[in-house]
């Protein structure tokens, strides 16, 4: 999966509320817990972005799809418009 670059300058500290126990276990697994968790948000931006990506092109194409139907046989509507 194609990561985000994050620049080392631009760090801030910010607060969260996480799962005690769980956190102590992190810890006793890694040396740099910041670090695994930027990791992981930076892989989950990403994969919300591409998914997000994915939806609009689909939204896209179905919308191109409906467009050249309705060019080549009306609207289902025509019928009852009153214009």
């Amino acid at each position: 999966m194609k990561t985000m670059q994050t620049s080392p300058t631009r760090k801030r500290a910010v607060n969260l509320t996480l799962n005690e126990e769980l956190v102590s276990q992190a810890k006793g697994m890694t040396g740099n817990l910041s670090g695994v968790v930027e990791q992981l948000l930076a892989d989950y931006v990403v994969k919300q972005h591409n998914a997000r990506q994915e939806k609009l092109q689909n939204a896209e194409l179905a919308a191109q799809g409906w467009n050249v139907f309705s060019e080549q046989y009306g609207s289902f509507a025509d019928e009852h418009s009153t214009l």
